[in-house]
Order: structure tokens, then sequence, then C-alpha cells
């Protein structure tokens, strides 16, 4: 093995996010009261602390406590550095659960940017944290949503047993989860920055120094989300209405649309992710190495297919950028709890396909008896209906308490129980 690819390996991650790690260990965290969010309601008091690694700590405890703990890990990855009280909007989104009698925690991880076992590091660091200061609970559940998903699903490998096979959690639920793992989960949006450039020209401009796109941006650019706005507005006409776009805007919007399969609202957001996103991966945590590769695609459904291909930027993937990306994100599927996972049928954001490639994942490791999924017809991302997760954490309760594996229908039939008149019960068949 060389020493270049020990450096490679290592710049995802970094030493301290190992499971076992000095770094990593230390759990003591000194929690003073906090305001609440007012969603969680009355009866629940907040306290927050920073942990000995950096993060910034929030639990939710609610007075009437069920004496059950849902341990949180957050989306994005946020690429600002932590501060105290971000973790009250995660809190906010997920506060059905506080008001159902969960204590709750979340961390905001060390730093910002990309690193999915530094994520999963810390989310075990405030379960820890939580059983220091309030006792073990009776029961401990693990639950992420968007990349955060993909961040508890990674955890659940590392930290879900202790090193004498004990069980430091009980249960896993994602929600919306990113589960295809890093190395499949981004390629779209670097097929997005080629057609897109490819029609603009304008990301980077003519006159400014040119780079390869899958950089997302050159190290230490200054780009602002206004700068980028500003341009995709200007090819797109994006952020105007259909009748002020000019005939070229509306035709070149047309053609990004219709090959890269992204919505016209979350054309902005996927860019600005292929962007800045991908400058905190690629600078920061893969040594300035391309794990993104459209050398061989075929792109279609523009309006002159043949002239797109021959003239869109091409890029190959460098292997041991890939291999380290896969190290820090991709997933074994080899989980030893019981596991369910949620997603929206329409989520625009991280598309529910992730579902069956986690479940190809998780039976290729023959632990499929252990994984228990559901659809909704459901349009959002970042936030779910109320019944969805309360109707997700029931039916993992349930096979919890029972042993037994619910079936696929349970989730209907549970959020009808729990929903008298059914409001808010979007749940599908797969």
């Amino acid at each position: 093995m060389s020493r270049h690819w020990i450096t490679v390996a290592f710049a995802v991650l970094g030493a301290a996010a190992l499971p076992g790690s000095a770094a990593a260990a230390n759990a003591e965290a000194t929690f003073a009261p906090v305001a609440c969010p007012a969603s969680v309601g009355p009866q629940v008091d907040c306290h927050e602390a920073q942990d000995a690694n950096g993060a910034w700590l929030m639990v939710a405890m609610p007075r009437t406590w069920n004496r059950k703990l849902i341990v949180h890990a957050h989306g994005g990855p946020r690429l600002g550095a932590p501060q105290a009280g971000d973790s009250a909007e995660d809190l906010d989104r997920f506060a059905v659960m506080v008001r159902a009698g969960y204590a709750w925690i979340g961390s905001t991880y060390r730093r910002g940017g990309y690193g999915v076992r530094m994520a999963a590091a810390d989310a075990d660091v405030s379960r820890r944290a939580f059983w220091a200061r309030w006792g073990r609970p009776e029961r401990t559940l693990l639950h992420g949503q968007s990349w955060g998903g993909n961040v508890a699903a990674k955890a659940a490998e590392l930290y879900a047993l202790d090193i004498d096979g004990h069980a430091n959690y009980d249960g896993v639920l994602a929600t919306n989860g990113m589960l295809f793992g890093g190395t499949r989960g981004y390629g779209f949006r670097a097929d997005l920055r080629a057609v897109y450039q490819y029609y603009c020209r304008n990301h980077p401009a003519a006159e400014e120094a040119q780079y390869p796109l899958w950089q997302g941006l050159p190290a230490g650019a200054r780009m602002t989300r206004d700068d980028l706005r500003a341009r995709v507005n200007a090819c797109t006409g994006v952020d105007l209405a259909k009748a002020k776009r000019s005939p070229d805007q509306s035709a070149r919007l047309r053609d990004i649309l219709a090959v890269t399969g992204v919505a016209e609202k979350q054309l902005f957001s996927h860019l600005a992710w292929g962007t800045f996103h991908f400058q905190d991966v690629v600078q920061k945590r893969l040594a300035g190495r391309n794990p993104f590769d459209n050398a061989k695609t075929v792109y279609r459904g523009s309006h002159d297919d043949t002239a797109l291909n021959a003239g869109v930027e091409r890029f190959a993937a460098d292997p041991a950028a890939v291999a380290a990306l896969a190290y820090d994100a991709d997933l074994s599927g080899l989980i030893v709890l019981p596991t369910v996972t949620v997603h929206a049928r329409h989520d625009p954001t991280v598309s529910y396909e992730a579902e069956a490639a986690y479940a190809a994942t998780v039976e290729a490791a023959g632990r499929g008896h252990l994984l228990l999924q559901a659809l909704t017809d459901e349009h959002g991302h970042s936030r779910l209906q109320d019944a969805t997760y309360l109707t997700a954490l029931q039916v993992l309760e349930n096979w919890l308490d029972s042993s037994v594996r619910p079936p696929a229908d349970a989730f209907g039939e549970t959020c009808g129980r729990l929903s008298q008149a059914r409001e808010g019960c979007r749940f599908i068949a797969p």
C-alpha cells in the first residue's frame, strides 16, 4: 500500500473519527438549560453542551418521559463551523417525537463539511453523553434523515454493539435517507455540472480561470450562493415567471432538466451542492482527487443529443479517491439491529431508489431479515408528516417488543390506529 494512498484515505475521515479512538471516546459534557423550540410543547426541558471534540449537543427532555431516547443524526452536511443553538432547527423538525414522550439528542458534529464516519462517531458520542448525564434509558433508538440517514446507517454498522457485544442501540430508523452511500449518491450532480456548463458556459465563465467541473470550485474560491444563483438565473431564467424567460433561457432550461432529470424547483439547490459541497469533498477530504466519472455516460433527452455528447466535459474518477470515499461513506449492509426505513416516493432531493439500493446491500450481506422498508406518497425531503414519523417509530417499537418482523402492510394499519381520521397517513405499496 503506498504512502499516498494512506494520505488520501485519512484525508476523508481524520484519525480522530475512527471507532475506539481517544478523541471519539470522551463523551463528557456539562449540560446547561436552554430555551426549547415552541414546537416541542411547554412540558419539555432543553439542555445544551459542547463535547470534548467541539460538537454542540442539544437535549429535549419531556417532563413525562417514556424512558426512551432518540439519538438523531442530522442531514446536510452543513459547511459552516458548528455553533451553539444549531441543533434547535433539527429538534423543531422532529418535535413530534418529543411530544410523544421520547427524549431526543442531536449533535452538530465536530466540524462542518463532509465526513460520514466523523459524523457517525459524533452521533454516538452524543448517545454516551446522554447516558452519562441522565442514565441509560429503557430503549435507545438511532434516527437519521437525508444525509443523516447515511450517517445513522454507518453508525449502526460501527457502534451498534460495544466491544463486548452488548447493544448500544435497540433499533434504527432512517427517513428519506441517503442510503446509496457516498460513491453512488452524488454522481447525478456531477452530471448536472457537466450538462449545465455545456449549455450555460458561465460556471466557470469564459473570462475566468478554468478548472475541472468535478472540483466544484477551486480551493480557496470565494463564490457565494448569491453569485451562483445570479449565474443560473441569467442562463435559464429559473427564478423568473415562465412568460418572462427569453426563448434561449427556456430552451436551455428545458434541455438541462430533461437530460438530468432534476426538477425545476431543485435546479439551484442541486447545482449549489455540486459546487460548494463538491469543493469541500474534493479539496478538503480527498486531497484534490476526483471521485466522479462521466467518461462513458451517454446523455439523452436534449433537442440534440449528438452535439451534447460530443461537446460535454468528460472526466474519469481517480481510483484512490473512489476508494477513500467508499471507505468513509459507503455501507456494508452488515446490520445487527432491527432497521426501519421510510422514504417519500416523490422526494426531490434523494431519490426513493436509494431504498432499493440499500435493500440490495443488506440482502447481499445476508441481513435482509433485519430490514423493513416503507414508502409514502409525500413530496417533501427535509420534513415528512408527523404521522409518518410516529407510525415508523411505532412499527419499530412493535418489532422490538415482539421480536417478530412486522409485515409490509403494518405501516398503513398502524397509521390508521394512531390517527383515527387517517389525517397524514400517506403510506403506499412499494
